[in-house]
């Protein structure tokens, strides 16, 4: 008689971390997706750990959420976004699930460990995900809407899609709604190529998205409510905690090859010691961020007129325009202190992944857009 094992939840987080690492390289090399890695999250129910229990997830708060995110990125940067590109959407659902269409998504992600995508950003917009030129056309009980996504993240390989559109035909570019939009009813027409410096993994191609279904996968809560209250938040978090990931690998290879030197020359201090002291800090610093993001979105989750304010809309901005630059010279600081041992893209000490991978933070979407979307908001905000 046998009976099954039940793991904690850290051994499944351990198991799904091994499984990325084994396959990190070739996902890289080759530009594919993490299929490996994206099956161990399935298989330990990761995907759906951040829906509430009542809807059959793992009722995971965004701190365990976190700490995964940044547990997969030490090992496979594409991994650990994509898991955290995922729970933004699925939280956005959870958070806004007045809806019984919403509800009955929630569902059926936790019981078949389905994977959500998004396409909020359109061609013709240059990169405001808060505009949208494509619409939601409507006949009867169904709709049908088409768009130009110059970007979609895993989205041959995603379950669902959350696309945004304007509400109608007659809505300005700014009254927006999310569509909850099945793999079944979406045609997906690749027209850019992800060749990439990093994150190549991410399999983020462009594509001309067409989608039809019943018109209660159109949220009734609109776009604007559900990006201030959830989606800008939770995404920024949890960016910054797969950034995280990738600097603290970046920082446990240097402090293996500053400790190898100093055992080859016990009585003379090596020459990355100190930089590897001042990158340290540099991780702890970044440690505190992240740490601070899900606290403050912890405190404010349950008063969402809070998270509408411009204040915290420019706070969440904030860490991800720091979380950003960190890594990076995070990186550049380990590559450094490695020489060209983490010049080398194979080899113990090696940090050019790390280093590709973490050139995407700060345009993803970009910083000095963010910077003008803040600077914005601080002209007409009375507090900061």
């Amino acid at each position: 008689m046998t009976t099954d094992t039940v793991r904690e939840p850290a051994e499944v987080v351990a198991a799904a971390v091994d499984v990325a690492a084994a396959h990190a390289e070739q996902v890289d090399r080759e530009g594919q997706f993490p299929i490996a890695a994206v099956s161990a999250l399935r298989s330990g129910r990761l995907l759906s750990a951040g829906i509430p229990a009542e809807f059959g997830g793992g009722d995971q708060d965004i701190a365990m959420l976190a700490r995964t995110t940044t547990a997969l990125s030490r090992k496979c940067g594409s991994t650990g976004l994509i898991f955290a590109m995922h729970q933004s959407q699925v939280a956005s659902l959870v958070r806004h699930s007045e809806d019984e269409a919403v509800q009955h998504a929630l569902r059926r992600i936790a019981a078949g460990e389905l994977l959500v995508a998004s396409a909020t950003t359109e061609a013709s917009i240059g990169g405001d995900v808060r505009t949208s030129s494509c619409f939601v056309e409507r006949d009867g009980s169904r709709f049908r809407l088409e768009k130009q996504a110059p970007v979609i993240s895993y989205g041959r390989h995603a379950d669902i899609i959350l696309v945004t559109a304007r509400r109608d035909v007659a809505s300005t570019p700014q009254e927006q709604v999310l569509v909850i939009c099945d793999r079944d009813g979406v045609t997906l027409e690749q027209n850019v190529d992800w060749d990439v410096l990093g994150m190549r993994g991410t399999c983020s191609h462009g594509y001309v998205l067409q989608a039809e279904g019943n018109t209660d996968a159109v949220m009734s809560t609109p776009y604007a409510v559900i990006s201030a209250q959830t989606m800008l938040p939770v995404a920024h978090i949890l960016w910054a905690a797969a950034w995280l990931g990738m600097a603290e690998e970046a920082i446990a290879k240097a402090r293996l090859f500053v400790q190898a030197s100093a055992r080859r020359k016990p009585s003379v201090s090596p020459p990355g010691a100190l930089r590897l002291a001042e990158a340290t800090a540099l991780l702890h610093q970044m440690r505190a961020l992240v740490s601070s993001g899900v606290g403050r979105f912890k405190e404010l989750a349950g008063f969402p007129e809070e998270l509408t304010r411009f204040a915290t809309v420019v706070e969440f901005n904030s860490l991800k325009v720091s979380a950003s630059s960190l890594v990076m010279e995070i990186a550049t600081a380990a590559m450094s202190i490695c020489g060209i041992a983490g010049y080398r893209c194979d080899g113990e000490y090696s940090v050019a992944r790390i280093l590709r991978d973490a050139h995407g933070a700060a345009l993803m979407v970009n910083n000095d857009r963010i910077h003008g979307n803040s600077a914005q908001l601080m002209l007409v905000g009375r507090t900061f």
